[in-house]
């Protein structure tokens, strides 16, 4: 111990006060971040945010001094608003636990990219330079984050405004990315302003109306939005179907004749209601009901759309078995007892009365771990090593954006949207580009109880909403099932673990916004900035490198 001592840093009691004042400071900014997110109703606060930080970040000058204190502002961070994660609840299972346990130290990490490229941009050019660039790398990370198998971009920080519904409309030019973008450059031009005045004891106006334009000019944009937007006049009365089933209850074997009775009653009291359009949850049945296995269950759906003249959506597991090999997809699996190939997806079905042709969707966006083992395809073992219980970890993914089409009075496209893909802004604007005039989202949010979890996608959807000005119908197992203009407004909605049935009408909204056309600008752009960035580190250091040879 002594031999170590010997090397350890020697502080001075004013040192020692610094460190104490800066590390609360970066509290300060995790604790804020945190609770500017849904469900505490106090997203003003995400403006302000990053201001300790970034006190901090100024005054810390090697990369590890940098990376330490911002990892434990993004523990905070991560801690207070996905805590959720790991479900916590008395039937959880045991890997789930311990994957919500990972991310809560896996998920800081990745903050150290921006402020990384932060610390290069100061070394190569200035501080201010640096505070200026920051946003664009924060916003590549963003983006970044969504991209691989590993992605969970469930904090993006736009998605902490869903109660600032004035202040998000211009999510339709900007998107999510965007609004990131002015929330980061109103806490730098703030910082900017108060670092200037604690300087020279004066205010620099230039710093404080940059501020204020940023600010106010989204605000100005969403009252006139809110005020001139025309919802259409076409609409289709929907029925949202809300079972409360316990998740991990419903995979057990032997009562799938008693969910469908139930769902079956259920939608009966949305028709009587009149609904022309009945949307069921995910996995609203636990079975793979196309497969063949369960011919009188698929009847008895075709004739309840048939005798009703209703259109049934529904989350539904579907698989596809191959007997012949050869034609099975290069990511096929095999069944242990036969080797039969088959392709299995957590899909969306359409039920159209009088037809008996269904139209599918299988879900893309998959669930890191829930659904789909990262990297399994470059590593196959970990198929084998790592499964919930409830068996539903090794889903295929989705080859294609399907656009529901049918005809009830109005020409009716809709994006059936399933769980998480509802928080990937570019992903539902692809449905969009397709044509759909109504995104409807199922999901079962039922496996992390009455936490944070739930109500954070539930808001997430309504920027979905404004960035695409369409109505979002949303179907949850256990809640929030939600029906929400193309404003973001919520309309109605249930609570959660109550089952329910929700009717209201959708608006059928066509034409595209400036960002569904375009959904990519912003992030490329500060993509292509945190790119430069590396480059012309790295050409520095080779030139420096030259130099000294």
């Amino acid at each position: 111990m002594k031999i170590f001592s010997k090397y350890r840093e020697v502080l001075t009691p004013d040192q020692r006060k610094q460190k104490r004042k800066e590390l609360s400071f970066a509290l300060i900014s995790g604790i804020l971040f945190g609770i500017s997110y849904p469900p505490l109703p106090l997203p003003f606060l995400i403006f302000f945010a990053l201001i300790p930080l970034l006190y901090v970040l100024e005054r810390r000058e090697t990369l590890a001094e940098i990376s330490r204190i911002t990892y434990f502002t993004s523990f905070i961070f991560t801690l207070i608003t996905l805590y959720w994660v790991g479900s916590w609840t008395k039937e959880a299972d045991p890997f789930l636990m311990i994957s919500g346990a990972l991310l809560m130290f896996v998920n800081p990490a990745l903050y150290l990219i921006p402020t990384t490229l932060y610390y290069f941009t100061k070394k190569m050019l200035n501080k201010k330079i640096a505070l200026l660039l920051f946003p664009l790398y924060w916003v590549s990370f963003e983006y970044a984050y969504s991209l691989t198998d590993l992605r969970f971009p469930w904090l993006t920080l736009a998605n902490s405004l869903p109660y600032f519904n004035t202040f998000i409309q211009i999510a339709d030019i900007i998107g999510a990315y965007g609004i990131s973008l002015l929330i980061l450059y109103i806490n730098i031009f703030i910082y900017l302003s108060l670092k200037e005045l604690s300087i020279t004891k004066r205010i620099d106006f230039r710093y404080t109306w940059i501020a204020a334009a940023l600010f106010f000019v989204p605000m100005l944009y969403g009252i006139i939005r809110i005020n001139t937007f025309n919802v259409s006049d076409e609409k289709v009365k929907v029925g949202l179907i809300q079972p409360n089933l316990n998740p991990w209850d419903k995979w057990e074997a032997g009562n799938i004749d008693e969910q469908l009775d139930m769902y079956l009653d259920l939608s009966q009291r949305a028709i009587r209601k009149g609904a022309k359009l009945i949307l069921w949850p995910e996995s609203a049945l636990p079975v793979y009901l196309l497969s063949g296995n369960y011919p009188i269950e698929v009847e008895r759906i075709h004739q309840f759309a048939d005798s009703n003249d209703v259109f049934i959506l529904t989350g539904m597991p579907d698989a596809t078995f191959y007997f012949n090999k050869e034609e099975a997809p290069p990511d096929a699996k095999f069944t242990k007892a036969t080797r039969t190939a088959y392709v299995s997806y957590n899909s969306i079905l359409l039920f159209s009365p009088q037809s008996r042709q269904v139209q599918k969707y299988g879900k893309i966006k998959l669930v890191p771990f829930g659904e789909k083992v990262p990297f399994v395809e470059e590593l196959p073992f970990l198929g084998d090593l790592i499964k919930w219980q409830v068996g539903i970890s090794s889903w295929n993914v989705g080859k294609e954006q399907t656009v529901f089409q049918f005809v009830e009075g109005a020409e009716i496209k809709v994006a059936g949207v399933i769980c998480i893909e509802s928080i990937y802004p570019d992903f539902v604007a692809g449905f969009v580009q397709k044509g759909a005039n109504i995104i409807a989202v199922v999901t079962n949010d039922s496996w992390y109880g009455y936490s944070s979890g739930p109500f954070q996608h539930k808001e997430i959807s309504a920027l979905r909403a404004i960035e695409n000005r369409r109505t979002i119908i949303r179907a949850a197992n256990g809640g929030i099932s939600c029906i929400i203009d193309p404003l973001g407004r919520t309309l109605q909605n249930t609570k959660l673990y109550e089952q329910d049935v929700l009717i209201g009408y959708a608006s059928i909204e066509n034409g595209l916004t400036f960002y569904s056309m375009f959904p990519f600008i912003i992030p490329l752009l500060c993509s292509v900035a945190a790119i430069l960035n590396i480059i012309y580190f790295v050409y520095k250091k080779f030139i420096t490198k030259k130099k000294l040879q």
